[in-house]
């Protein structure tokens, strides 16, 4: 798997956990100069996140970068549901994610459907 690849599966996750971490991917990302040495340092960030649990702030932006996908396609009761689920959201009482994997596979967003965020909140809903 090309890096790219790894980071359009991991971007949404790495927000999700820390911001910080994401803005260092994206740094070591720039200008696609990618080597074995930047290699290591993503794999690192992204397992030493696996201990870290998302927050309210986190999870509310990387959920609206999710939300982006679908704020011109969905229907105005699926906005007022995100509103509201947005509103309520916590990390004890996410239920917002759930909501996006229903609108992820409703209206079959592909590369949300192969993004981390939505494969392990699914898991998590089984």
């Amino acid at each position: 798997m090309s890096w790219q690849s790894d980071w359009a599966y991991n971007k949404y996750w790495v927000m999700a956990r820390s911001q910080n971490a994401y803005n260092e991917i994206r740094t070591l990302a720039k200008n696609n100069q990618w080597d074995t040495d930047k290699e290591q340092q993503y794999q690192k960030i992204v397992k030493d996140l696996e201990s870290i649990s998302p927050t309210k702030a986190t999870l509310v932006t990387a959920y609206q970068h999710v939300w982006g996908y679908f704020k011109k396609i969905t229907t105005p009761e699926e906005k007022q549901d995100y509103l509201k689920l947005l509103a309520d959201l916590s990390p004890k009482n996410d239920k917002l994610g759930a909501f996006l994997v229903q609108l992820t596979d409703k209206y079959q967003v592909k590369y949300l459907q192969n993004s981390r965020i939505i494969v392990e909140i699914k898991e998590q809903i089984k």
